[in-house]
């Protein structure tokens, strides 16, 4: 309740800043959990690899094109 009301004073562009920054350390999480599983696997890939889980395979593959998966 305390997280709530103190996110109700703050100004909007302050808001959409801890957005960012939650949004960014998401992405890092997910970064370093695809790297662990997969510490071989390219840039390319590993790019790929996030955008599967960022907005779904059907529309990574629509945008992106087939995953391809080199041999490791």
């Amino acid at each position: 309740m305390v997280l709530i009301a103190v996110m109700k004073t703050l100004p909007a562009w302050r808001k959409l800043e801890l957005l960012d920054d939650a949004c960014e350390t998401t992405r890092a999480l997910v970064l370093a959990g695809l790297r662990r599983r997969s510490p071989a696997i390219s840039e390319k890939e590993l790019h790929r690899l996030l955008m599967d889980r960022l907005v779904g395979e059907e529309t990574a593959e629509r945008v992106w094109g087939p995953r391809v998966e080199s041999n490791r």
